[in-house]
């Protein structure tokens, strides 16, 4: 099932909203407004460039002239790589923070999602390939880095939110099955058949959850619906 295409910007609906943010590695960012934000890494050539690099760093002499020339210009790259995310994690928040009264937002504990899982001689760790994979894509999402700075622009306003079912709950009614979510990006409701991008609707939930919690602490809610179609005449160009 394919969705209309979100542009990658951010809704501020004004005073009194609560956003809710999914952190995925498909999307970096995934927001309750309908915006599907990506951290900006290597361009396709870059990416080429770095892999012949590392291929060629594998083959050179230890210790030898080319193979300092050949880590330096790979440093060069990831450092280009690393200023892209952190531009885009700033001003990411920025618009968050100024732009909603809560942010809502996973309560993951990155740092030991991407935990080596490599294990001792004695008790090696499983599927190692595949989890060096994931660490890379999540520490290359700048999962970290956001939370981080939300927190520290938007303080007090950040509301930690479990994230135990938020992918299988169906912000339009509820339903919670583990058959919802088809796949990576596609969600549809096994009882009423809503249908949307499996992380905004996650980010709904948690966008949801945010707000009860918040009227839980404070009286008033100040959540909108608790389902909300992404608004695309309001989206704001990054």
């Amino acid at each position: 099932m394919a969705f209309a295409a979100v542009p990658a910007s951010i809704e501020v609906p004004g005073n009194g909203a609560v956003v809710g943010v999914d952190r995925g590695v498909s999307v970096s960012a995934a927001l309750s407004t309908g915006a599907m934000l990506n951290v900006p890494g290597l361009r396709r050539t870059e990416a080429r460039r770095l892999t012949l690099l590392q291929r060629r760093l594998a083959r050179a002499k230890r210790g030898g002239r080319r193979r300092r020339i050949l880590k330096a210009a790979i440093a060069r790259l990831k450092a280009r790589e690393t200023d892209r995310r952190k531009d885009w994690v700033e001003k990411t928040t920025t618009r968050l923070a100024s732009g909603f009264d809560v942010i809502g937002i996973e309560d993951l504990r990155v740092k030991n999602m991407t935990a080596s899982a490599k294990g001792t001689i004695e008790a090696p760790g499983r599927g190692v390939r595949a989890k060096a994979g994931l660490n890379k894509a999540i520490l290359a999402s700048g999962w970290g880095q956001l939370a981080r700075r939300l927190e520290h622009k938007a303080q007090g306003r950040v509301i930690p939110v479990d994230p135990a079912y938020t992918s299988q709950r169906c912000s339009a009614c509820g339903h919670v099955d583990t058959k919802n979510r088809e796949s990576q990006s596609v969600f549809v409701c096994t009882a009423c058949g809503f249908a949307c991008h499996a992380d905004v609707n996650a980010a709904i939930n948690i966008e949801t959850a945010a707000g009860r919690a918040v009227a839980a602490r404070e009286g008033p809610r100040v959540a909108g619906p608790t389902h909300r179609e992404p608004q695309h005449d309001l989206l704001l160009s990054a």
